[in-house]
């Protein structure tokens, strides 16, 4: 399944109206060309948190080798305005995380660390720092780039064989353990710069009936469909995964709530209206739905949202949209799990 982009970030709307196509990749030359420069700074900075970030700790020089890695690819994507996933440094990325079996969340925590100590690395340079004019597309470019980074490696990895649990061969969709990693990034990100968030989950009514009553070929067969009808209805840098036996989980960035409740609309409706089939023992007509949960987070900075929580609150609103007679959607605006940053202790 590929991560490519549907738009390429030189023909954003919001990118054209800061600046030119020529400005904007002269500006990108001198991100990358720092970013390269300063390498082993940013590469220190990453590496002195996160080899203690996870229940193990990993061998330091391990992670100096993957932080460097990850610092030229990010210059890469960030200059580019794409990466390759079958580049060499993509390459070289995914035989070293191999040889180590680094677990798919620990990666994207790594990533993502590695970005946020890019930023820092970046604000405090003359020509772009942080009180610059055009340091919020500066901002923009380089969180463009790291998920250019991880979609590049995501799809290389997917092409080759791998102990990484990132695909569900069934449905074609991410896994469960890649979309809570996943998940958990993206709501902190949400947290350091103030953007919504819209998480749907997707259940499909009855699939137990279904099996018991016509074979649980059948019920593979319509996830297998299911997988293939939700790729076409939302963004390839959307995420969308198989989050148990019967529910598929989509994490929506940057998305308006009206969209995000009318694109879960449309596929209730499309499955209903396509996926029914017909059990040739008999000739009966068998009808295939979904009950669905639409939760819009809005997050100011520095708000903090348990991701267990928040599926956990998802699957509790599935479960009243059935109790009301499944085959619809439930939306939750104001979402209560956000948790306002607490002030700190003798602050003014």
């Amino acid at each position: 399944m590929s991560l490519r982009l549907r738009m390429k970030p030189d023909e954003s709307p919001g990118f054209q109206d800061d600046l030119g196509v020529h400005a904007q990749r002269d500006l990108r030359q001198q991100i990358a060309g720092v970013l390269l420069q300063r390498v082993d700074a940013v590469t220190a900075d990453a590496v002195a948190i996160f080899p203690f970030s996870g229940a193990e700790t990993l061998d330091v020089e391990f992670c100096r080798n993957v932080g460097r890695l990850l610092v030229e690819l990010l210059a890469a994507a960030v200059r580019d305005g794409r990466l390759d996933s079958r580049g060499g440094g993509v390459a070289d990325l995914h035989h070293v995380l191999l040889e180590r079996g680094l677990p798919m969340e620990r990666l994207f925590a790594f990533a993502y660390l590695t970005e946020r100590t890019a930023l820092d690395e970046l604000a405090i340079d003359e020509s772009f720092g942080a009180t610059s004019e055009p340091w919020a597309l500066v901002a923009q470019l380089v969180r463009r780039g790291s998920f250019d980074l991880l979609g590049a490696y995501t799809e290389r990895a997917l092409h080759e064989p791998s102990d990484l649990a990132i695909v569900d061969r069934l449905t074609t969709l991410y896994t469960r353990p890649m979309f809570r990693a996943v998940l958990e990034k993206e709501l902190e990100r949400a947290s350091r710069f103030g953007f919504p968030l819209s998480l749907i989950l997707f259940d499909v009514d009855r699939l137990s009936e279904i099996n018991r009553s016509h074979g649980y070929g059948v019920g593979d067969k319509i996830l297998e469909r299911l997988g293939i009808t939700l790729r076409t209805y939302f963004r390839q840098h959307d995420w969308v995964a198989r989050h148990s036996e019967d529910a598929i989980a989509v994490l929506l960035t940057r998305t308006d709530p009206d969209n995000a409740a009318e694109l879960a609309e449309r596929v209730r409706k499309t499955v209903e209206e396509r996926l029914e089939f017909t059990d040739h023992r008999d000739d009966t007509r068998v009808a295939v739905t979904l009950s669905a949960a639409v939760i819009n987070l809005t997050i100011a900075v520095g708000d903090v949202v348990d991701p267990e929580r928040l599926m956990a609150d998802a699957e509790t609103a599935v479960d009243a949209a059935k109790h009301d007679g499944r085959n619809r959607v439930r939306r939750i605006d104001g979402y209560t799990g956000v948790q306002p940053q607490r002030p700190v202790a003798g602050g003014v």
